[in-house]
């Protein structure tokens, strides 16, 4: 964003303020560390603190009020749980902010450091995981698919068309037969699906660990919540471990050991309580092999469509290179030709089989008792 552009967006934010019976206010234009939001912190004399952020794009593909609205959704929904951010308000969609605006309690912490906050990141999960679910009715707008295991593989199928336009210096022939092998599995996977169907929460979908803030009190919030749906928990614990997400942010960024995420796992089911369907292993394996397949045919997708002109109509997706800081897009290149690297893929294929037999030895030791 050019320095023409951010103090559009300040003055135009802090005359939206003034509207809201906020004037006396500082804005801080927060550093660009994501694709599809900017942040300004918000340092009020009237009380405590907030955060704006400001859309660039929306990646669940709808319109600028359409987004605003589902993303309002998010938070009050999420919030309950004690881990994320309080809505506060609403910023209109206007000339200067063509994509609008909320306004969430800002949060005073630092990024989560791995593995030793993972304790943390459990226990907000779990918080999230464990609100009660809304009658189908009262779901909406979030998703609330009849089948998420059926939807997320829609989704990665979609996405995996964007492999076939990789030039081979990215993906070469072993990395792209090392993942046509995991979608086969991904399509064939029959064992977990019902499981995964019949049981479902709230889920953020994207609890990559540079979207938590540690508290002083040491408690893990979640910052970002834009992608939330009715779906099975099991994706939001494998976005939390996998290795092409907890080296995707450079403020929290670590390489995990096998034993650390199987912790991690067990700790969440020992809050959830091992009687608690959702916390069944064989979902758990299945979602995890699948968020990694989303992750990665993500990056496929965003290889392509990166160097698209900007949406002058500021409607739905939008990966345009033009509204993110050059430091920020190649850091994001830099990372998309890293997980697509043959050692890298190898690497959480490798990590998948080994925690299959980890997990299930894991139970058959302790006779089903999840809390060792």
């Amino acid at each position: 964003m050019t320095t023409t552009d951010t103090a559009t967006q300040l003055e135009a934010l802090r005359a939206q303020l003034a509207a809201l019976d906020e004037p006396r206010v500082d804005l801080r234009h927060m550093p660009d560390t994501g694709l599809a939001h900017d942040h300004v912190w918000i340092t009020r004399r009237s009380g405590p603190d907030w955060v704006a952020r400001l859309p660039k794009q929306s990646q669940m593909q709808l319109g600028p009020e359409a987004n605003l609205d589902f993303q309002a959704h998010c938070f009050r929904r999420a919030s309950a749980s004690g881990h994320t951010p309080t809505l506060h308000g609403r910023l209109p969609i206007g000339v200067k902010l063509p994509r609008g605006g909320l306004l969430v309690t800002a949060i005073p912490g630092r990024p989560a450091r791995l593995p030793e906050d993972l304790h943390a990141i459990a226990e907000a999960l779990a918080a999230i995981h464990r609100l009660p679910l809304p009658a189908p009715a009262e779901r909406p707008p979030l998703s609330n698919a009849v089948s998420p295991w059926q939807a997320m593989r829609d989704e990665i199928l979609a996405q995996a068309r964007y492999l076939d336009t990789l030039p081979p210096d990215l993906l070469d022939a072993t990395a792209r037969g090392q993942i046509d092998t995991e979608l086969t599995r991904l399509v064939e996977d029959a064992v977990a699906v019902a499981s995964i169907d019949a049981h479902r929460c709230l889920i953020s979908f994207d609890t990559h660990p540079g979207n938590f803030l540690i508290t002083p009190e040491g408690e893990a919030v979640l910052v970002d919540l834009e992608k939330c749906r009715y779906s099975h928990p099991g994706f939001d614990l494998a976005h939390a471990t996998l290795y092409t997400s907890t080296t995707w942010d450079p403020a929290s960024h670590a390489v995990l050991n096998p034993e650390s995420v199987v912790r991690f796992y067990r700790q969440w089911q020992s809050r959830l309580g091992a009687d608690n369907p959702l916390t069944d292993d064989a979902a758990l394996l299945a979602t995890r092999r699948a968020m990694w397949l989303w992750s990665i045919t993500w990056c496929a997708k965003w290889w392509n469509v990166h160097r698209r002109e900007h949406d002058a109509l500021a409607c739905g997706e939008d990966w345009s290179t033009s509204l993110s800081d050059p430091t920020l897009i190649a850091h994001v290149a830099d990372r998309v030709a890293h997980y697509l690297s043959t050692p890298v893929v190898t690497r959480i294929v490798d990590e998948t089989r080994y925690l299959q037999r980890r997990l299930a030895f894991s139970d058959a030791l302790h006779g089903g008792d999840r809390t060792h």
